[in-house]
């Protein structure tokens, strides 16, 4: 049986005093899932892209509004889903999301010409694009704070087997011809996540720190009761919960972020996220195009991509291991400028095994960046508007996305690729400013702690 609490104790109080245990990983495990199709839904843009443009489908311009479509309905699905996750739930919110990007999806992969690719891409990314901003707000709420940043990297560990699987996927089936193209059936495999929606949601819960924001505090003693009886019978009994800084209750507001101590976040987290993108996915979207530009074949290029993928998976257990034991803002600050450095040697490399070698090194640093911001964003917010903060303005990484393929395309004609890579390492070095000169500290302090200040 659960430990009896007390009235006072808060449900925050009583997650805190929790250890790391098999259960609390099995339950980040399968939310993650979700994120393993967003992440798909990312990483195929680049192999299949490659393809199409290969394949006279679409021109080198067209990719760019290929890449945009799926980037401007992450947008709008990222603030909107967000706020009504606020309101929903974190559950209902995740699989009803996952629900329209399998949908359009299925059509994208039958679309007839290139402009019903970008329409049903756009319609896919707007489902797809809440799953990483609920995933996030749900893990922080659902895990102590001593082991948020190692929750968080777990979950992108398994989201980022979607990259080796993306680019393994693109060079067995990009060359083939069975039925249809074979792009098509690389982005058919990612519908896939319909298949799925009704098993992850069994046994699912809902956050306990949403339901006692939302007054229904019988609703969020038992989801936590839940939780403290599975870990207790695999690890013993749990110590006593301590009282910590009480939040505030009541439904939040989009109109919060914009008022202190939240509307200086709001601004840093912006900025961040209008620049971050440029780096993370300016470099991974692109990779197989810039190759091809440079006289490396399609084929080959797609090969490069599978082996730098491979890679992807290890970024996040760095994240696992060093997030929570040095400043999440000061980690970021120093892998972002790492990035910077490591893009501009990429630029210049010419010889195969120097490429993949750089391109292994970007790949882990960017995957450990993603682990580490994707902690930090999720603690700024109180519970009520965690998601609509995180939401809003992670959506303007999607927002600039947008844009993101028309700029590369007009600096790859000018000025080749080393221009492109010196944009990405500018953008790099804007986020290493914002966070390291505005960013709050945050490691091991609850978030009920963080967000009053």
């Amino acid at each position: 049986m659960a430990t009896q609490i007390q009235p006072s104790i808060s449900i925050a109080d009583r997650m805190n005093r929790l250890p790391p245990s098999r259960y609390l990983a099995r339950l980040v495990a399968r939310v993650s899932t979700g994120g393993f199709f967003e992440f798909y839904e990312l990483f195929l843009a680049g192999a299949v892209g490659a393809a199409m443009v290969h394949t006279k489908f679409i021109s080198v311009s067209g990719l760019a509004y290929f890449i945009g479509a799926g980037f401007l309905g992450m947008f709008f699905g990222t603030s909107i889903f967000g706020n009504i996750s606020d309101k929903i739930g974190r559950r209902n919110g995740y699989v009803y999301s996952l629900l329209i990007y399998s949908f359009f999806t299925v059509l994208m992969a039958f679309s007839p010409n290139a402009l019903w690719v970008d329409i049903f891409r756009l319609c896919a990314g707007f489902g797809v694009g809440a799953q990483l901003v609920i995933i996030d707000t749900y893990i922080s709420e659902m895990t102590p704070s001593s082991k948020r940043g190692y929750y968080i990297a777990f979950s992108q560990f398994i989201t980022y087997w979607a990259v080796p699987v993306v680019a393994f996927l693109s060079y067995t089936l990009v060359p083939t011809h069975f039925l249809m193209a074979g792009w098509r059936w690389v982005v058919l495999v990612g519908a896939l996540g319909s298949v799925l929606i009704w098993w992850i949601r069994i046994g699912l819960p809902e956050s306990p720190r949403w339901y006692e924001n939302q007054g229904q505090q019988a609703k969020a003693n038992a989801v936590m009761t839940q939780i403290e009886t599975a870990i207790e019978r695999e690890q013993g009994p749990l110590p006593d919960p301590h009282p910590g800084v009480e939040e505030v209750e009541g439904k939040g507001r989009f109109e919060e972020i914009w008022v202190p101590p939240y509307r200086s976040r709001t601004i840093m987290l912006l900025v961040f996220n209008l620049f971050q993108t440029i780096g993370f996915y300016g470099f991974a979207a692109w990779v197989p195009t810039l190759l091809v530009s440079e006289g490396i074949t399609l084929l080959h290029s797609l090969l490069y991509t599978f082996v730098i993928a491979l890679f992807n998976p290890i970024g996040p257990i760095i994240g696992m291991i060093m997030s929570d034991r040095w400043q999440r803002k000061w980690q970021i600050v120093v892998v972002a400028l790492a990035i910077a450095t490591f893009g501009i040697i990429f630029s210049l490399m010419r010889i195969p095994a120097l490429i993949i070698v750089v391109g292994i090194i970007i790949t882990l640093l960017n995957n450990w960046f993603s682990s580490l911001f994707h902690s930090y964003q999720a603690e700024l917010y109180p519970t009520r508007i965690r998601a609509t903060g995180v939401g809003f303005t992670y959506s303007w990484s999607r927002l600039s996305s947008v844009f993101i393929g028309f700029i590369i395309v007009a600096l790859l004609k000018a000025f080749g690729i080393v221009g492109v890579f010196a944009f990405i390492s500018f953008a790099m070095l804007v986020v290493a400013i914002v966070i390291g000169g505005f960013g709050p500290y945050t490691n091991r302090r609850n978030l009920e702690e963080i967000s009053s200040r």
